[in-house]
């Protein structure tokens, strides 16, 4: 969760014998839930395989050093830990397990494998139930078989109360999601209205007709777009965003807070900003009819789509309209009567946009820009937070005209900068990988479909571009697409300007929204900063020793930003289909491994078929053609086919959807889907970790009901006199066993002198049993290594008496 704890280098005994000054391999480590990982290093081509038994005790995201074994078992490198150099987790959410003397969470993240053991001093006021952020006090040791321990930081709220599985997720990336009340009284210092003195050298063009066109809901409006043809029949377009550098100054409490946030974060139940909304919302937000500072880039088009002039400049706007896409779309695409009288004064100029972006359009598509047209969806929830419709958010021709006007812009202000050989941060992304081009060729070539690639250019993004064309309305379109986009390189943030593959732009930058991107607000500051005469050498020098740092620090964000949105889709989309269990859908295959099919509906949501559960017959994973054939029937499933399945199973702890295959003679089967066994060993793991939390949740709600009930409810009074558990196959009482310090194996207490005699004088009546609340529960493997370190040093002081 956070990063950053040093540490001193772990002795070589602790991991067996090797040669002194041998040289080792720095890299980050990666977990996976079966016990391996793999070992990053930076300007290596491929992952470093590490086995189970030589992980030695990483953790997920630790920087390691590691050394390379003379023989793999499989095509990757393999290697094993020899020292753990950083600590990346100083911190992880979980759930919390109390017992009488102890207690347990389990996490959250599931490339953290072990529960950590929170001695009864350190759980705080956390409850069996509650979600926390622990702080790991100690990462245990694989060597001495002493397992983590930690302290609980923050009671995050009951597992069953609304927004807290949300806010688990946030708090699972470390997003910041709480602005310090220095960064709020520097913003609550902001003013609500522009001054003369701001407008000050500035171009005035607040009587140029110009709109903000966004979504129904959006409150943070940092663009508008103005248009006008002169009588040679060019195109003169505005593209006018919010100066919020005006009240973002560098090294401020808001800067620093925008930096470290790097994004704001889009979640399916709300919305964490990258700066407060006194600022997003407010005097940085482009409001209808309120004078506003802008970074205006006016752009002179041909009819062929190029651009022939521009300037950039600070400016001084009014916003005439605050339009939504859905209204726009109305009027260009509907010609909706109603709209059109309602807003006769701009139909005009949206027309006008409208055609001005189709020419956009066409010369980005002339040069082979790609796009992956796949339809996105919006989760709608209850004021409980439970997902009630899944509903399809459709780009329609006012979001293309907004994205068209965005992309000019940027391509725009970036080749500006270029020119200019002045420090900058652009928008790159890469060449694809040659392999996955290669496996992507092969693929197709199957399907009758052809890739040409270059061995020096490698593919071009014009060819890709043809092929996605050339399987458009095909029943391979959807698995063609699919594969095309998982053999893309992620976009990232750079300092060198290298181009845009998917976009076919050779210069490209983020200029358009600084409300919701630090890059943006970096931008703004080097633009300013040119047009007011300040880049001096100093200054120069300045951007360059910070910018790679801001590149890079920003899209690591981005990519936090974006695992939670997925996450918390993932986990809503879950929880819907919790109500749709033994219900029928038809899906399309969108993944094909040797454990099964990935089926994804048309409302988005994506389930497993496992390949166990296809009763019709047994079969094999073609790895080569990426199908699953049938050794009997030789039935094939391919990705992009139709099929139908029915809801076997949904778990929004998983946050995974299992479906079963419906069969044209078994449609009407009762299906039981836990007599399956052969599932595969990272989702056992993720299954048998939520049924415990599952268990904790149904504790706490039994807990709760009791005190809702004045605490007289009775469970389970036969067992009142301690918290009975199961243990080794048989039933212990919690209030008579304590874990051994040093193997952490349940023992039966040492009575001491003064307790003789005492046990059955105070022993509860059968009355005072009947009062309480205590109930039978398992005890899982974890617990027989329960440890603490109050424990140990327990056990030093007691040998040093005996001696």
């Amino acid at each position: 969760m956070s990063k950053g704890k040093k540490l001193k280098r772990v002795e070589e005994s602790s991991f067996g014998t090797s040669k002194k000054h041998k040289n080792y391999i720095v890299g980050q480590f990666v977990a996976n839930p079966r016990g391996f990982g793999f070992v990053e290093v930076e300007g290596m081509d491929e992952d470093i395989f590490i086995p189970e038994e030589y992980v030695h005790g990483a953790f997920h995201s630790d920087t390691v050093e590691v050394e390379i074994l003379p023989e793999s078992t499989g095509k990757r490198q393999e290697g094993r830990i020899r020292n753990i150099l950083v600590r990346g987790m100083e911190e992880l959410v979980g759930t919390y397990q109390g017992e009488k003397n102890f207690g347990f969470v389990i996490p959250d993240n599931s490339k953290v494998l072990q529960d950590i053991f929170i001695p009864i001093e350190h759980h705080g006021s956390a409850v069996t139930g509650d979600k926390v952020v622990v702080t790991i006090t100690d990462y245990g040791n694989q060597a001495l078989h002493r397992k983590p321990e930690g302290k609980v930081k923050e009671v995050i709220g009951n597992i069953n109360d609304p927004g807290v599985d949300i806010l688990s997720i946030v708090k699972n990336y470390d997003i910041p999601y709480e602005f310090p009340e220095k960064v709020i009284n520097q913003a609550n210092r902001c003013p609500d209205q522009i001054s003369e003195a701001d407008m000050y050298g500035r171009e005035d063009i607040r009587d140029v007709m110009m709109v903000t066109i966004d979504g129904e809901d959006a409150k943070d409006l940092d663009d508008a777009v103005s248009l006008t043809i002169d009588d040679k029949g060019l195109y003169h377009l505005g593209v006018h965003i919010a100066d919020v550098t005006n009240y973002v100054q560098e090294s401020s409490a808001l800067d620093r807070e925008a930096l470290k946030r790097g994004t704001s974060v889009y979640l399916v139940d709300r919305v964490i900003p990258m700066l407060p909304h006194r600022l997003s919302n407010g005097i940085c937000s482009l409001n209808h009819g309120e004078d506003r500072l802008a970074l205006s880039c006016l752009m002179t088009i041909d009819k062929s789509g190029k651009v022939i002039d521009h300037d950039i400049v600070e400016s001084v706007i009014n916003v005439n309209e605050r339009m939504s896409y859905t209204s726009v779309a109305k009027i260009l695409e509907d010609k909706d009567e109603e709209e059109i009288a309602k807003y006769k004064e701009l139909v005009p100029m949206f027309e006008e946009m409208a055609e001005l972006s189709s020419i956009l359009r066409k010369k980005r598509e002339s040069k082979g820009a790609i796009d992956f047209d796949f339809p996105e969806t919006k989760i709608i929830l209850d004021e409980e937070g439970n997902p009630i419709d899944i509903v399809p958010h459709e780009r329609n021709t006012a979001t293309k005209l907004i994205e068209d006007f965005m992309l000019a812009a940027n391509q725009t202000v970036a080749e500006h900068f270029f020119y200019l050989q002045s420090p900058f941060v652009y928008r790159i992304h890469e060449q694809p990988d040659p392999e996955k081009i290669s496996s992507l060729a092969a693929f197709v070539n199957n399907l009758g479909y052809h890739i040409r690639t270059r061995k020096d250019e490698g593919v071009r993004p014009k060819e890709l571009q043809k092929l996605l064309k050339g399987i458009v309305g095909t029943k391979e379109e959807a698995v063609i697409s699919r594969m095309t986009l998982r053999s893309m390189m992620q976009a990232k943030y750079s300092t060198e300007c290298t181009g845009h593959f998917g976009l076919a732009f050779d210069y490209y930058c983020h200029f358009t929204s600084p409300i919701r991107r630090y890059p943006d607000l970096q931008i703004h500051r080097i633009i300013k900063d040119h047009l007011r005469g300040r880049m001096t050498a100093a200054k120069s020098s300045h951007y360059e020793e910070i910018l790679d740092e801001v590149a890079k620090h920003s899209s690591e964000t981005e990519r936090r930003a974006e695992e939670a949105e997925r996450e918390t889709d993932k986990l809503k989309k879950a929880q819907f289909m919790e109500n749709h269990i033994g219900e029928c859908f038809e899906g399309i295959v969108s993944g094909v491994t040797a454990w099964g099919l990935f089926v994804e509906l048309e409302n988005s949501c994506e389930g497993m078929v496992r390949a166990a559960a296809m009763s019709d017959d047994f079969y094999v994973y073609d790895e080569g053609n990426m199908k699953l054939v049938g050794e009997r029937t030789h039935k094939e499933y391919t990705l992009g086919q139709r099929v139908m399945i029915r809801v076997a199973g949904a778990d929004r702890l998983t946050k995974s959807i299992d479906f079963k295959l419906v069969l044209s003679d078994d449609e009407d089967d009762e299906f039981d889907y836990d007599g399956f066994e052969d599932i595969p060993k990272a989702k056992k793991i993720a299954q048998d970790r939520a049924r415990k939390v599952r268990k904790l949740g149904e504790i706490a709600q039994e807990e709760r009901s009791s005190e809702d009930n004045g605490g007289d409810e009775i469970i389970d009074a036969a067992h009142s006199e301690g918290r009975l558990v199961e243990y080794n196959g048989k039933l212990i009482d919690l209030s008579e066993y304590e874990p051994d310090a040093l193997t952490g194996e349940f023992r039966k207490k040492r009575k001491s002198g003064g307790d003789k005699g005492q046990g059955r004088k105070n022993a509860p009546s059968n009355k005072e049993k009947a009062k309480s609340s205590r109930k039978v529960y398992k005890v899982h493997k974890y617990k027989k290594s329960a440890t603490s370190k109050a424990a140990r040093s327990a056990q030093g002081k007691g040998r040093k008496k005996k001696k």
